[in-house]
């Protein structure tokens, strides 16, 4: 079972346990409250991403750090919908609370499943402008143009891609070894 552990119900705050329970396709284990009946469905989280385009860069892609990272790894902006937004405008707030970037223009690019975090990813490419001023939710970022970018194995990776190969550009893949090497953190030179 991925996504949230959750210990007790937000209903009636007894403690939740694994229970077998037949639904429509058929017996599934769920945490489940055994007082008022309560199940924690642990459906996946829609979770926006965007490739950054700059206008005014001469299409170059942003690709950022995340402060919480370890390591030196770049990748898309990313983010959660709010109540009551659309994914297009959710894509668009979160690329201006992060990058002081205005976005022009929001597509489609697809949808990908990211399991090991129990997500969905709904990936658009965006259009933006402006003076690149970061969130301190992002560490660093670099420009890049689109045929550099080398995509990573994991789903907002699959998503440049797919974009790349929209534009004519053949991806590349960096192996999961080397992922991993970007995302650990450098020894101090002393």
């Amino acid at each position: 079972m991925t996504g949230t552990t959750w210990r007790f119900c937000p209903q009636c705050a007894h403690e939740l346990s694994l229970v077998t329970q037949d639904e429509d396709g058929g017996p599934k284990e769920r945490m489940r409250c055994t007082n008022c009946a309560f199940t924690h469905w642990n459906n996946p989280t829609p979770v926006l991403a965007a490739i950054v385009e700059c206008a005014d860069r001469d299409g170059q892609v942003l690709l950022a750090r995340n402060a919480a990272w370890p390591g030196r790894m770049f990748a898309l902006i990313t983010g959660f919908m709010e109540a009551g937004e659309t994914p297009e405008d959710g894509i668009a707030r979160e690329v201006l609370e992060e990058t002081a970037l205005t976005v022009d223009s929001v597509d489609l690019v697809g949808v990908w499943d990211f399991q090991r975090m129990n997500q969905v990813i709904v990936a658009y490419h965006v259009v933006a402008r402006g003076e690149i001023r970061l969130s301190p939710e992002l560490a660093e970022y670099k420009l890049m143009a689109p045929a550099d970018i080398v995509s990573w194995p994991a789903g907002t990776g699959y998503a440049l891609a797919k974009w790349q190969r929209s534009r004519g550009i053949e991806p590349r893949f960096m192996s999961f070894e080397e992922r991993a090497a970007q995302a650990a953190p450098k020894p101090d030179a002393a």
